[in-house]
């Protein structure tokens, strides 16, 4: 090869095809020799080639064929194209043989063609046919020389020295050879914009057209596989030149080299600019999306590969810049020749779905090429289809045991990468084997009976089946598996299968399995089959699972085989038993004949009971514990059985008769007694069919209307020798029917199920027998017994069950009846409210609902409690006479009932005179009732607000019926009375029926404890008044030292509290007693101070004795008077004010604060009163300490005193001190405890008396009989007598003891307690002591 430094080398590259045989010990360098020497002459390269020679590896090689690259160097360019014609001219194939080395040219020919292109470079082209290799088509740089002629191929810059590669034979795999892609370009030129340019055919359109585009082809023609350049359009800004570019894929580098070379080939009137050429190519990215199917919650990869270097990439989702985030990570990779990015969302969304595009950008200073691609995702669902979604399977059955089932979870695509998890959650631990495939998951399930546990049965199991797409998307499904066991029933009775009619027996039912969703019975009696439907006959039970039938009145309805049915949602387990029976009649359905009579010794007396239907009974009579079989015999549809009765002891008076009916079971009844009374045959004076009886005497037979017996009887009086009905109790032939029939409805199976049309003909029945029911007392009892019987069975909250009841109540309340009222006992009376209130109880509501119904003079209302209830109860009602009632029950009382249970209210507008009033007064309002079917609180406060029927009654009490309360009574207990103009509101803490009762005006009438408190309270509260006034005249003049400011204050205090507690006892008490009403506000507000000021009296007596006591216990230790005087008005304030407080906070809320007769603490409910009681008591003992501790330091002994002196001293000095500090401390408070314990009213008047002049005590004791107060009134006045008469006696006060008084009171009181005459206490030293501490005791009252 020739030298790099060679100037003006052309360079000639052949492509020789050759083949060539060599022996064993022959190399390449013959055959080498010879190619050179045949293109370049005898320019030598043979040394080097021996050197290699010797290196090499010499072997025998067989034929082959070899093709080489020889390049040639010409330093003249003119011999390039002879040297060209010379080998298209040459005769191939040659043969020759050099070396031994057979050799045959076939074919030698031109690829590669350089021209000298500046320093170190060359301008490379390739012949024809021939092409650059693939691997060099990013590499070609356009020479920058003009664009060669058009027949002529295109030159590319080489690096010299040149090595290769060099042109191919042109293959699809050459360089430019692929498929042209389009290339949108653009460009602007410096000149102003025409509106024809907008003009495809306008000619300045078609000039600029075809300039351009020439340049272009001109500029981009060596472009790899360049194929046109074509103008698209021209637009403002400048002039844009918008133009297409087909050639093959080209790099920047390559564009931007040929963007240089365009404005060589336009016309400077163009003015183009070179700085703004910009290339978009949109078919040269590699755009992949993965997954292809995508589905929410899929991780999806986007991914954009060019054939070029960039690193500026930008995703668009839409028109929208993808930045980086948590979802969106962009990863851009850089090599040699590729540039990647891939752009991963994670957790795909549907909102994601839409198109994206990857723009690649590479610029520079001349240029701009954008690389764009766009694809459009779409984004499914992942849905999942299940062939079953709950399912309830019965696991111990035949069928499922043989054949298993299998759960399925599909989506609606198919992937290849879908994979599916199965979970198992439940109570009953069935698995499977799982198996998917490309869009299905399935799960076979292995049933087992040993699994399906019975106390488990009907419990849910989920299945979940996850399925995951491979790429993050996971969603998954539940499939809810009810598993049932077939219950094993067992079934038991009482009776052994066989009952007497009237008996009771229970029936049950026990399953092995617990969850059942419901358990009916049923009757089969011959064909017929009833279902029970009895109300609360029937208690289910879960655990263990058990329905007990409990039937306590047998009757012929409930003869038949009983089966009991488990149910659970697809299978049902019964059992049965078969019970009999026996005929046995009713007790109140045996008629006996007579019911009273009269009989004559040893003669006969028939005695008959009847009954409507035979049996096998075995009859007989029994008198006087003597038994008799009887005869059969009937009497129209009625069996009989009759004995005749002789008596034949004469000397006994009444007997008693009653006939037995025992069936085949031995099980018996007894009818009444039939009541004989034994009369001597003188004393007879009416004898007829009838009977005989004494004159006077009477008979009583049961009623026969129509050869039909009904319920009563009649009474006959003997007068004149013959028989007078005196009085007739028998209900009629209807009455009697519906009492039978509610016998039979109230013992039927199917009691719930009956009862709506047995109401309906109850109540069209009583219309129909009013004018019976206003004159018989019999009817009427009847029919309020029947709906006593009826209340207790269970009834559906429908308007036309509620209105038919109400109805027949309304009917039999009406003041038409009032007559036969007054003939009924209490007990009858307070049966129609009872049946009410049970009614109301019953209730079960429809719909979540109890209507709102109207009968006349009865209204119902009611609500159920649900969850949802967080409001309060709140009915009004009204009557026809414009009288009204509320109820209210407040949310918080609401809230603690059961969820489903009901509160109703019914209202009575006629029940006044059924129910009358008491000693306390009468009805004056509306009665009304309220139940709650749950259970509650034990105070369940409710308020009612009553109008007043008759405004001129006063003292209202709200009351309740208390039903054993002397038999049924109104009772005021746990209600609190607050009266307005026209109404009473009740605040009652417990449900039942209530109303209000007022009394008439009463002139004031006083008890003598009355009168004692009325006398002994005005005394107290002048004294009191007298006693503030005294103290505060001379109060400068008495409190000169500390213990004597003390005692004042606390005696000042004490006066003042007890006149305020006074003050409002006398008030409220007038009121009370002058027949007005009180207010609850008043009321309370009332007794809070009372309890308060009554509370201070006794604390500052307390205070006042542990002043007492501190004084004389502690002689050397002194306190000042500011923490004397704080501590005893806290003490006396403070300490009754937190007490009273306390008392009201805890009880007001219950609304049992004060009592319901009078403004004081409660006693009964809440023990209030001893919030005052105790502190009371305490206190008294406390102040009995003190005066003991004072007494005994008062009768401590002085020296030089005699025995007997000293005791007649102590019994002074102790009767003083009792006379005196006993009713100032208030130890007869004492007394209260006695009048509370034990109610006599001698203790009451004496307590009543003692604490009513308290306030004349503390006048008389704490202040007239102080010498100092005494001293300081008399010198206001300016009375010199009493003056010199303190001077005289001022040795005798130094030595008087405690509560020392002035002279004429002083003697007086000695004259008193029987001591006349002077003593006197001795000086000498030793009674220094004595005499000092008796000084101290002195001070503090003074």
């Amino acid at each position: 090869m020739p030298s790099p430094s060679t100037a003006g080398l052309q360079c000639l590259f052949l492509l020789v095809t050759s083949c060539c045989q060599t022996s064993q010990d022959s190399n390449f360098n013959p055959f080498m020799q010879y190619i050179i020497d045949s293109a370049l002459g005898q320019e030598s390269f043979q040394p080097e080639m021996q050197r290699q020679k010797r290196n090499m590896l010499i072997f025998d090689l067989p034929p082959m064929e070899y093709t080489v690259d020889i390049e040639l160097s010409l330093q003249d360019s003119s011999y390039l194209e002879p040297i060209k014609d010379y080998f298209k001219k040459l005769s191939l194939p040659v043969s020759t043989n050099i070396s031994n080395v057979e050799m045959t040219v076939s074919n030698i020919n031109v690829t590669t063609v350089c021209l000298p292109s500046g320093e170190n470079s060359s301008c490379c082209s390739c012949e024809d046919g021939y092409a650059w290799p693939s691997s060099e088509c990013h590499h070609l740089m356009a020479c920058p020389s003009a664009s060669p002629a058009h027949n002529l191929p295109c030159g590319f810059r080489k690096e010299m020295p040149f090595s290769g590669p060099y042109c191919e034979p042109r293959t699809e795999d050459s360089c430019g050879m692929g498929k042209p892609s389009v290339m949108n370009m653009s460009v602007r030129l410096e000149t102003d914009f025409w509106d024809d340019l907008r003009n495809s055919s306008s000619d300045l359109y078609r000039k600029f057209k075809a300039d351009l585009e020439k340049a272009f082809n001109a500029g981009y023609g060596c472009l790899p596989g360049f194929v046109s350049a074509t103008v698209t359009g021209f637009r403002r800004g400048s002039v844009f030149v918008n133009y297409e570019v087909k050639a093959g894929a080209a790099n920047f580098h390559q564009i931007a080299n040929s963007n240089k070379m365009v404005p060589q080939f336009v016309d400077g009137s163009y003015q183009l600019n070179p700085t703004t050429f910009t290339t978009e190519i949109t078919d040269q990215t590699n755009f992949i999306v993965r997954p292809v199917d995508i589905f929410e919650g899929d991780t999806v990869k986007l991914i954009c590969e060019i054939n070029s270097t960039s690193e500026n990439v930008i995703w668009q989702h839409f028109d929208q810049i993808i930045s980086p985030s948590s979802r969106h990570l962009v990863e851009n990779k850089l090599s040699r020749r590729t540039s990647r990015s891939i752009l991963k969302i994670i957790n795909v969304t549907m909102e994601d779905a839409g198109s994206y595009t990857c723009t690649f950008s590479t610029s520079n200073r001349f240029h701009t090429l954008l690389y764009k691609a766009t694809k459009t995702i779409a984004v499914s669902p992942l849905y999942i289809i299940s062939n079953l979604n709950d399912i309830n399977v019965t696991c111990n059955s035949p069928e499922m045991q043989k054949s298993s089932l299998i759960l399925s979870c599909c989506i609606d695509k198919h992937l290849s990468s879908l994979t599916g998890d199965w979970k198992v959650n439940g109570a009953i631990n069935i698995t499977g084997v799982s198996s998917c495939s490309s869009n299905c998951t399935e799960y076979k399930l292995n049933i087992s009976d040993s699994l399906c546990i019975a106390e488990k049965s009907g419990t849910v199991t989920t299945y979940t089946c996850e399925l995951q797409t491979g790429h993050g998307a996971t969603r998954s499904h539940r499939i809810r598996v009810k598993y049932y066991r077939e219950a094993q029933v067992t079934i038991s009775s009482s009776t052994k299968s066989l009952v007497s009619e009237g008996h009771g027996f229970s029936v049950m039912c026990e399953s092995d399995v617990s969850n059942y969703e419901s358990i009916s019975w049923k009757i089969l009696s011959g064909s017929t089959t009833i279902t029970i439907d009895c109300g609360t006959c029937i208690k289910n039970s879960k655990f263990p699972a058990t329905s007990v039938l409990k039937v306590k009145n047998a009757t012929r309805e409930w003869n038949g085989t009983y089966t009991c049915t488990f149910s659970q949602k697809y299978s049902e387990s019964s059992a049965n038993v078969t019970i009999e029976v026996i005929r046995l009649p009713p007790k109140q359905q045996i008629v006996i004949i007579p019911i009273e009579a009269s009989i004559r010794c040893k003669m006969q007396q028939t005695l008959e009971c009847c009954v409507n239907d035979t049996g096998d009974y075995n009859v007989t009579f029994v008198v006087q514990q003597k038994e008799f079989q009887a005869g059969e015999n009937k009497k129209g549809k009625y069996f009989c059985y009759t004995y005749n009765y002789t008596e034949k002891e004469c000397g006994k008076d009444n007997l008693t008769a009653y006939c037995k009916f025992i069936n085949r079971l031995g099980q018996e009844v007894n009818s009444e007694n039939i009541s004989l009374n034994l009369i001597p045959d003188q004393e007879v004076s009416c004898s007829d069919n009838l009977g005989i009886g004494r004159e006077g005497g009477t008979l009583k037979k049961p009623c026969c209307v129509s050869d039909v017996f009904t319920r009563g009887y009649i009474i006959y009086k003997c007068y004149n020798k013959s028989w007078r009905r005196e009085k007739d109790y028998c209900v009629s032939v209807s009455v009697n029917n519906l009492l039978t029939s509610a016998q039979d409805l109230v013992n039927s199976p199917q009691a719930k199920a009956m009862l709506p049309k047995y109401l309906a003909e109850l109540m069209e029945n009583t219309k129909k027998e009013l004018s019976d029911v206003n004159s018989s007392s019999a009817n009427l009892d009847a029919i309020v017994n029947i709906l006593d019987m009826v209340s207790s069975i269970p009834a559906n909250a429908e308007e036309s069950i509620i209105q038919n009841f109400l109805s027949t109540v309304d009917l039999v309340v009406a003041d038409s009846t009032t007559k036969a009222w007054d003939d009924l006992n209490k007990e009858t009376k307070q049966k129609i409210l009872n049946s009410v209130e049970n009614f109301s109880l019953s209730l079960q509501p429809v719909n979540n609902t109890i209507p709102h119904v109207l009968a006349n003079t009865l209204q119902l209302q009611g609500i159920v409690v649900t969850e949802h209830s967080n409001t309060d109860y709140y009915k009004n009602f009204s009557s026809t006479e414009n009288l009204t009632v509320t109820v209210l029950i407040s949310e918080n009382e609401i809230q603690t009932l059961t969820q489903n249970s009901t509160i109703v209210s019914v209202m009575y507008s006629n029940l006044g005179h059924i129910l009358p009033g008491n000693k306390d007064g009468h009805v004056n309002g509306l009665v009304i009732s309220t139940t709650v079917s749950s259970n509650r609180t034990p105070n369940f406060n409710v308020s009612m607000t009553f109008a007043k029927k008759n405004m001129s009654l006063t003292r209202p009490r709200c009351v309740f019926w208390n039903f054993t309360l002397n038999g049924g009574d109104w009772d005021t207990h746990g209600c609190t009375p607050t009266e307005s103009n026209d109404s009473v509101i009740c605040f009652c803490n417990h449900l039942t029926s209530f109303s209000i009762l007022m009394s008439y005006e009463q002139s004031s009438r006083f008890r003598p404890e009355d009168v004692i408190t009325y006398i002994c309270l005005g005394i107290s509260i002048l004294s009191l008044v007298a006693c503030i006034i005294i103290e505060s005249l001379v109060w400068k003049h008495v409190t000169n030292n500390t213990t004597s400011y003390m005692r004042h204050v606390c005696i000042l205090n004490i006066a003042t509290s007890l006149l305020i507690a006074n003050v409002w006892f006398l008030v409220i008490a007038s009121i009370k007693d002058t027949n007005q009403q009180i207010s609850r506000d008043t009321c309370l507000v009332a007794t809070f101070f009372m309890h308060l000021f009554y509370l201070c009296v006794f604390f500052w007596m307390l205070s006042l004795g542990l002043i007492l006591f501190y004084r004389l216990v502690f002689i050397l230790h002194n306190t000042s008077k500011t923490a004397q005087k704080a501590l005893a008005f806290c003490l006396g304030y403070g300490c009754p004010f937190v007490i009273a407080v306390i008392t009201i906070a805890v009880t007001l809320p219950r609304n049992n604060y004060t009592t319901t007769d009078f403004c004081w603490l409660n006693w009964n409910e809440s023990k209030a009163h001893l919030a005052f009681i105790i502190p009371a008591l305490m206190i008294v003992t406390t102040n009995l300490f003190i005066t003991a501790v004072v007494i005994i330091k008062i009768l401590r002994p002085t020296i030089g005193d005699r025995s007997s002196k000293q005791e007649r001293n102590s019994l002074f000095q102790i009767g003083k001190s009792v006379a005196i500090l006993t009713p100032l401390l208030g130890l007869t408070w004492g007394l209260g405890l006695l009048t509370v314990i034990k109610n006599h009213s001698a203790l009451k008047i004496l307590f009543d008396l003692l604490n009513g002049l308290q306030g004349l005590f503390i006048l008389v004791f704490g202040t007239l009989w102080d010498k100092k107060i005494l001293e300081a009134l008399l010198k206001r006045n300016s009375v010199s007598k009493w003056s010199s008469q303190q001077t005289k006696s001022s040795s005798l006060i130094l030595v008087t003891p405690m509560l020392a008084m002035s002279y004429p009171f002083s003697r007086t009181f000695n004259n008193l307690c029987g001591k006349t005459g002077k003593y006197t206490v001795s000086s000498s030293e030793p009674s220094s002591s004595s005499s000092e501490n008796t000084s101290k005791a002195y001070s503090l009252l003074n």
